[in-house]
């Protein structure tokens, strides 16, 4: 298959202006005089700008504040403003502050000092006297100098997922893009898989068709083959797939628009039959996607989905996946779905709503089974009941 370029049908405008309208909801229902964001994928969707954004979630060298009664300001490397100038949502863009040792080395208090102040200063002059801030990724330097200026700061995780949970419409056009690339690179990937080809070929060659269709980078290395794919989360080898080896993967690419397209299969190399025990394995990872996919709608919570979900068989639960399902959009979002099992490590209720995009996650493998597969699909939330995102075929042939 030709790699050809997404097609750009999106209204990227009417993206951002939804989805800093979003930010501001969540803003003024928590009685926030503003938030400072600082991780990238929030400042993409806060913002609409990137800037080495992988590079960036590991340096907090960019910034932006959105204030609930006043501008947002965008906080970008000197280098760098051209790549916003255009964005209709950011009112002003100032040249960064840094304070990690690497950059400044003993200088970082001092830094961290004349960050907060700045950042003080826009909460006097646009706050309308609350002092209360939030922040998505708070530094300890800076958030403990922030403090000192009588600054009331409150976690900013939660203005930002809940924004982010619900799509527009223009939204999941961007999606249904993504997907669709997402879609064509995994059929570029299995042409080209043989007996004899090692996991990192296989992996190259999904991250290349991503990126030809104009999606941006991975955020993960999960494509395994014959007995490493159990337990599940090994990283991809260089290992040779063997004929008749199960390969199993999860995508967990950055695909066009900033979209995480999140799919999984598994596939029998060489294109044989599977094997009694492989089909029996497949079979019940296709039981419980379908079975869990079934449960979503409106109004369901999220511990009533947990409760409801399929339950595997006994000898599998030791080597569960990490959730039932989570949110889609610019990465993993809310909502997380744990397995009733694991409720202790963080079990939360709320309600899925219309608009959301769910992945429903399947891994079966048995503890010291040779192989396990993965299974994960999609969904959008409608009144109309759940629509799978990708095209991609389950291999109904293995049932």
């Amino acid at each position: 298959m030709d790699a050809m370029p997404a097609p750009m049908t999106v209204d990227e405008r009417a993206v951002r202006g939804y989805r800093l309208r979003r930010v501001r909801e969540q803003l003024a229902a928590r009685d926030l005089a503003g938030i400072v964001i600082f991780d990238p994928v929030n400042l993409r969707y806060a913002t609409g700008s990137r800037n080495m954004q992988v590079w960036t979630k590991n340096n907090f060298c960019r910034y932006a504040v959105v204030l609930n009664g006043g501008p947002v300001i965008l906080f970008d490397l000197s280098s760098s403003r051209h790549l916003a100038e255009s964005l209709e949502t950011v009112d002003e863009i100032r040249p960064a502050l840094a304070w990690d040792y690497a950059m400044v080395g003993d200088r970082n208090a001092e830094l961290a000092g004349r960050w907060a102040s700045e950042i003080a200063d826009l909460i006097t002059m646009h706050g309308g006297g609350n002092r209360r801030v939030a922040i998505d990724r708070a530094d300890w330097l800076a958030a403990q100098a922030l403090t000192r200026l009588g600054v009331d700061i409150v976690d900013g995780k939660a203005v930002m997922e809940r924004a982010r949970a619900v799509k527009s419409a223009d939204e999941i056009a961007a999606m249904r893009i993504a997907f669709g690339a997402l879609d064509e690179s995994v059929a570029v990937m299995r042409d080209m898989i043989e007996p004899g080809i090692r996991e990192c070929d296989a992996l190259a060659a999904l991250l290349a068709a991503n990126v030809a269709r104009g999606g941006e980078y991975p955020e993960t290395r999960l494509l395994t083959s014959g007995p490493r794919t159990n337990p599940w989360f090994q990283e991809t080898s260089d290992r040779l797939m063997a004929a008749g080896d199960l390969l199993s993967f999860d995508t967990d690419l950055i695909g066009p628009h900033g979209i995480y397209s999140d799919i999984s299969r598994s596939w029998v190399v060489g294109g044989g039959k599977p094997s009694d025990e492989q089909r029996r394995l497949y079979e019940t990872a296709v039981r419980q996607l379908d079975h869990n996919a079934g449960l979503l709608r409106p109004g369901l919570g999220f511990v009533e989905y947990a409760e409801k979900s399929y339950r595997l068989p006994d000898e599998y639960i030791p080597n569960r996946y990490a959730d039932v399902a989570h949110g889609c959009g610019l990465g993993v979002e809310y909502p997380y779905i744990w397995y009733p099992e694991d409720a202790d490590l963080g079990m939360y209720d709320g309600v899925f709503e219309a608009g959301m995009v769910v992945c429903v996650e399947c891994y079966v493998g048995a503890p010291g089974g040779r192989e396990g597969v993965k299974l994960e699909q999609a969904y959008l939330i409608s009144d109309n009941g759940p629509e799978c995102l990708s095209d991609y075929p389950i291999e109904t042939d293995y049932l």
